[in-house]
C-alpha cells in the first residue's frame, strides 16, 4: 500500500510540474540591452527592441541589470515623460540592480533612469506590448444580448488595407453608413503592416501611434464598432500613414427596430358565404 501511495504521489508531482511548465512556456524573458545591460548608451535600447523583430506580449518579462548606486529603473506613464526624461510622477520605480518587470498590460510601456544625465544620453526604453497570441481567446458574448448583428465591411473592398492614397479610404467610408453593431475587416500582409485604433482627430492628422486604444497585427483583423461617434484607424508604419493608409469612420447609433400595427387578418369567404352576406343586406331594409 505504501509503495502505491509513493507512486501516486510521484505521478501527481510530475503532472503538476508539467502543468507549470506548460503555463510558463509561452512567456518570454528578455535581458534589456543583452550583454550591455542597463546603462547610458545612445540609441542602444531602441536598436535592442527592434533587433530580431522582438514582439513583446502580455506575460513577458524584462530584466534590468545595472549598478544600483548610480542608477534605477523608472516606469513612466507617457511618451512626453519618456522624451523629456521626466521622472516626477512615475508608475513604478525599481532599484535593486537586478529588476524583473513583468509586462501585465498591452500598449506602450516607457522606462527611463531617474539619473537625468544618463537618461539624456540615451538610457531609456520604449516597448509595445500586445496580447498573448498563444492564449485561448474566450468565446464572445452572444451579440444578440448586447448589440444587433450588423453589416460587415471589408476595408478597401478588393484592395484591402494596402492603398497609399490620401483620398482612397475617405472616399470609401463616405459612400457607406456605419452603425453600432457593424464590423470592419482589415486585410493586409502582417509582416509589414498593422492597424492602430487611436483616440482623436489630432492623432489621426499627424499619424501619431503613441497612445492607441487598441492594436491589431494578425493580417485579418475583425473590429466591431461598439460605440457611436468618430472612430480612427491608422498604420504605425513610418511613412505609410502619411501616404494615406488611414481611415476615419462615422458610426451612428444602432438602428431602431421597425414595428408595424397589428392589422386584422384578411378573412377569405367562400362563394356561398359571400352570397348569404349579400342577401342579408336586404333583410333589414325599411319599407316605405
Amino acid at each position: 500500500m505504501a509503495i502505491r501511495t509513493r507512486i501516486f504521489s510521484f505521478v501527481f508531482v510530475m503532472m503538476m510540474s508539467f502543468t507549470v511548465l506548460l503555463s510558463s512556456c509561452s512567456a518570454r524573458v528578455y535581458k534589456v540591452g543583452d550583454s550591455e545591460g542597463w546603462t547610458a548608451k545612445d540609441d542602444v535600447y531602441y536598436a535592442w527592441a527592434e533587433t530580431d523583430h522582438k514582439e513583446f506580449q502580455v506575460g513577458d518579462s524584462l530584466v534590468f541589470k545595472y549598478d544600483p548606486i548610480i542608477n534605477d529603473v523608472t516606469h513612466v506613464s507617457g511618451s512626453l515623460e519618456y522624451e523629456f526624461c521626466d521622472y516626477s510622477s512615475p508608475k513604478a520605480v525599481y532599484n535593486t540592480g537586478h529588476d524583473v518587470v513583468t509586462l501585465t498590460e498591452p500598449g506602450f510601456h516607457y522606462f527611463i533612469t531617474s539619473n537625468q544625465g544618463q537618461c539624456v544620453l540615451g538610457q531609456k526604453l520604449e516597448v509595445l506590448v500586445i496580447h498573448d497570441l498563444s492564449s485561448p481567446v474566450p468565446p464572445p458574448t452572444p451579440p444578440s444580448k448586447i448589440l444587433p448583428v450588423g453589416n460587415t465591411y471589408k476595408v478597401g473592398d478588393s484592395k484591402g488595407w494596402t492603398v497609399y492614397d490620401s483620398d482612397f479610404y475617405s472616399k470609401w467610408s463616405e459612400e457607406k453608413q456605419f452603425h453600432v453593431g457593424d464590423s470592419l475587416i482589415f486585410e493586409y500582409a502582417n509582416e509589414i503592416n498593422d492597424v492602430y485604433e487611436i483616440n482623436g482627430d489630432l492623432e489621426f492628422i499627424t499619424c501619431d501611434p503613441t497612445s492607441p486604444v487598441d492594436v491589431h497585427k494578425t493580417g485579418h483583423d475583425l473590429v466591431r464598432l461598439t460605440e457611436p461617434g468618430v472612430h480612427y484607424f491608422i498604420t504605425s508604419q513610418s511613412g505609410y500613414c502619411e501616404a494615406g493608409l488611414k481611415l476615419r469612420v462615422m458610426v451612428g447609433p444602432k438602428p431602431k427596430a421597425v414595428t408595424y400595427p397589428n392589422f386584422p387578418k384578411k378573412v377569405v369567404l367562400s362563394a356561398m358565404e359571400r352570397l348569404n352576406n349579400w342577401l342579408n343586406t336586404f333583410k333589414h331594409q325599411p319599407h316605405h
